[in-house]
């Protein structure tokens, strides 16, 4: 399992790590206007899955910006940002920042996806910092879990991956 900490704390994850060559796993999550979201909603496309503790922090907040302006070089892909955040707060989140060419999507309900990746954190009931890329096939190709949840991914491994996986 990764080793993460939030401010420098331990924090315990729950689920299993996902390793570059597994399937991807499925999961329901939320769009902003409640209905069910899932991997296969997206088959068939290369998936950028941009995981964050909640939009409004500072480098969650610059991790969603990034890939929302990268998505316009990146072409027909499909980029889910996951949280914890309500449903309600990411549409405001996206209306109040421009946020256009991603999804957020909610995993607040029950973690799916949180427990399916193995970014749940325990102790806190949030997402730790982490970036997936699954392939058109549903294989995942690349999978970072940031070591540090207030630090950045590396933005350009994880465009490289999606470059890679089309």
């Amino acid at each position: 399992m990764a080793a993460i900490t939030f401010k420098e704390n331990p924090v315990t994850l729950q689920g299993s790590e996902v390793k570059a060559g597994d399937k991807a796993p499925d999961f329901t999550v939320l769009a902003t206007d409640l209905s069910p979201v899932s991997l296969q909603d997206s088959k068939g496309t290369v998936r950028l899955i941009s995981v964050v503790p909640s939009l409004d922090t500072g480098v969650c907040d610059a991790q969603t910006r990034r890939f929302n302006e990268e998505a316009s070089e990146l072409g027909n892909i499909t980029i889910l940002t996951v949280s914890v955040d309500l449903p309600f707060a990411q549409r405001r989140y996206c209306g109040a920042n421009g946020i256009e060419n991603l999804q957020t999507v909610s995993d607040h309900r029950d973690l799916s996806f949180g427990k399916a990746y193995g970014v749940a954190i325990e102790e806190l009931r949030l997402l730790a910092r982490a970036v997936f890329v699954v392939d058109s096939n549903d294989v995942v190709t690349y999978a970072e879990y940031v070591s540090e949840a207030t630090d950045h991914p590396d933005y350009s491994a994880a465009i490289e991956a999606v470059k890679s996986a089309k």
